[in-house]
């Protein structure tokens, strides 16, 4: 499993990136903008090319056959440009030239998330592929931890500093991955471009699939929704500082990083339709009692447990997605799972911005709580065709 361990620096890099963007992002927007509708739509502009590009892309890398291998060549061009319109957000000048480098950014960002992704099962048995994504997320979440904590120190230092870093750090891990994963001597079965061309992306929509990404639509509605308006519910509902805010996410980070690993091994063990169906209750759950919640501790120690279940859903769906379709069509499959997530994303931050501004911000984790009832009532229509290893 070394491999895996540092392919985990591709998500690394991902996590920090993504938990910086939504951490601190929407306070720049707040200078230019008052309607909490208007910023969580804002939040959204880069998964609209996600939505388009990362499905294409996925299916593309299938195809590709280059000196590098199928997945590198991406890794290659979105990951140094990422790191340059990362860094280059808090320099803003207005609010034209931050939607800007926010769009540039996340098109970058797009070029290679999928195929980093792809990755994992390229180089992992499918008996593995639930623990190995334990492994890449827990290298996720250190991302992620890094980012709130670390990132909520250099924020209060200066508001570029956060950005600066984790930019230096995306061309480390990308010298990291082009040096030791060599795809075409790591691959359990590197198949030509040729042969790709024969897998029919229209016919990996079948009734199973099409459950289980309804289910990751709606779980993901909750998540985004949530990451996107913590740090302000933090602030403007329980009059947290910035930095009490998105120091709190960490604690969530936390515990996802601490589980990730062991819901691989018991997806691996028991099932991953069984592991996540245990994560989407138990999220009901604390996200129902957070919105009683008016303290510091309680809303901590709500979060640590709301990361445990979340590693539970979030490390066992793309490997339940994958074992759903043939080995050739994984990086079409990947699209289609960052297609869904992108949609998602897409819909619940202007959804519920409004509702906030129509409410107040109390509605955010009633509203995440309701997301995770239907994506509970679509995941038990999906039957589990993979068997849990024992």
């Amino acid at each position: 499993m070394r491999k895996t361990w540092l392919l985990g620096f591709g998500f690394f890099s991902i996590s920090i990136t993504w938990a910086l963007y939504n951490a601190f992002v929407p306070f720049f927007l707040e200078k230019f903008l008052t309607s909490t509708a208007l910023i969580g739509f804002m939040m959204t502009i880069d998964n609209y090319f996600a939505l388009f590009l990362q499905p294409w892309i996925g299916s593309r890398s299938d195809r590709t056959n280059s000196r590098l291998g199928k997945r590198m060549p991406y890794l290659l061009l979105g990951m140094p440009l990422a790191a340059l319109f990362g860094a280059l957000i808090p320099w803003h000048t207005s609010l034209l030239t931050l939607v800007l480098f926010m769009v540039l950014m996340n098109l970058s960002m797009s070029l290679y998330r999928s195929p980093t992704v792809a990755l994992m099962p390229d180089i992992t048995k499918e008996g593995k592929r639930t623990q190995a994504n334990g492994i890449i997320n827990f290298m996720g979440g250190i991302g992620s931890i890094l980012a709130f904590a670390g990132g909520s120190y250099l924020y209060d230092k200066h508001a570029s500093l956060p950005f600066l870093s984790a930019s230096v750090l995306t061309l480390v891990c990308l010298m990291i991955l082009l040096f030791t994963i060599k795809e075409k001597r790591d691959t359990i079965a590197y198949i030509p471009a040729e042969a790709q061309n024969k897998v029919s992306f229209k016919g990996q929509w079948n009734r199973p699939t099409l459950f289980l990404l309804g289910a990751i639509f709606f779980w993901f509605l909750s998540y985004q929704g949530v990451e996107a308006f913590f740090t302000l519910y933090g602030k403007n509902h329980l009059q947290l500082t910035e930095s009490q805010a998105s120091f709190s996410l960490a604690f969530f980070s936390l515990a996802f990083v601490l589980a990730a690993i062991p819901s691989g091994l018991l997806g691996n063990r028991y099932g991953k339709k069984l592991i996540i169906t245990i994560g989407v209750i138990g999220l009901i759950i604390i996200f129902a009692a957070i919105s009683f919640v008016d303290a510091l501790f309680p809303l901590r120690a709500l979060l640590i447990l709301g990361g445990v279940f979340w590693a539970m859903i979030n490390i066992n769906s793309y490997p339940f997605i994958i074992s759903l379709g043939d080995e050739q069509s994984i990086g079409a499959r990947t699209g289609i799972y960052y297609l869904f997530s992108s949609l998602a994303a897409i819909t619940s931050p202007p959804l519920m911005g409004g509702l906030i501004d129509w409410l107040d911000y109390s509605a955010l984790f009633y509203f995440s709580s309701g997301g995770m009832v239907i994506a509970l009532l679509l995941l038990l229509c999906v039957k589990d065709k993979g068997k849990a290893i024992r």
